[in-house]
């Protein structure tokens, strides 16, 4: 339904690694450190353990539109213009999102629903049927770093990017400013 869920965790801290002269949490860099440094490593500063957390709960988060944003798509493609959209957003939250704005009109004919309603559909089947597509940044990535390997008059050179943007309603999900 287009809306963030965020999960809360906790977890009991040592009061012997854990006081008021403990640097603060490092939750930056947490992710760049390696599974050992993960597993313990009160010596680090800013450690503290990801692991046995206990969930306390989900909470969801609802991120509407901006108001009259469905009626300024529309007025776009009353005038002859195209209206892609490009987001951070998870594929499903962006698919969410864009049919409330009007960027896709009929979800079942977006290609992963026409995939999940018809599992014999090879992505071949599916893709010709659609009308609106979601592509993952990280396939995008893929395809365009592909596509840099071929010589400039390679035919192919960016042709699976050209049919994405061929079909009728486009959104890029989960995209980076690269």
């Amino acid at each position: 339904m287009g809306e963030r869920v965020l999960a809360f965790a906790r977890y009991q801290l040592s009061p012997e690694l854990f006081n008021k002269n403990t640097v603060v949490f490092a939750t930056k860099s947490w992710a760049e450190w390696s599974e050992s440094e993960r597993v313990f490593n009160p010596n680090r500063p800013g450690w503290f353990p990801m692991y046995g957390l206990t969930l306390v709960g989900l909470v969801s988060l609802n991120d509407p539109p901006r108001p009259r944003v469905d009626v300024s798509v529309e007025k776009c493609r009353a005038a002859g213009i195209k209206v892609i959209m490009v987001t951070g957003d998870q594929p499903p939250t962006a698919a969410a999102i864009a049919h409330k704005v009007n960027i896709i009109k009929r979800p079942e004919m977006e290609m992963h629903n026409i995939m999940a309603a018809n599992p014999h559909l090879t992505e071949d089947e599916a893709f010709e049927r659609c009308t609106a597509i979601v592509i993952h940044g990280d396939r995008l990535a893929e395809v365009s770093n592909a596509d840099e390997a071929l010589d400039d008059d390679e035919p192919e050179k960016g042709r699976r990017v050209m049919d994405w943007i061929r079909k009728e309603e486009v959104v890029f999900a989960r995209t980076t400013p690269s």
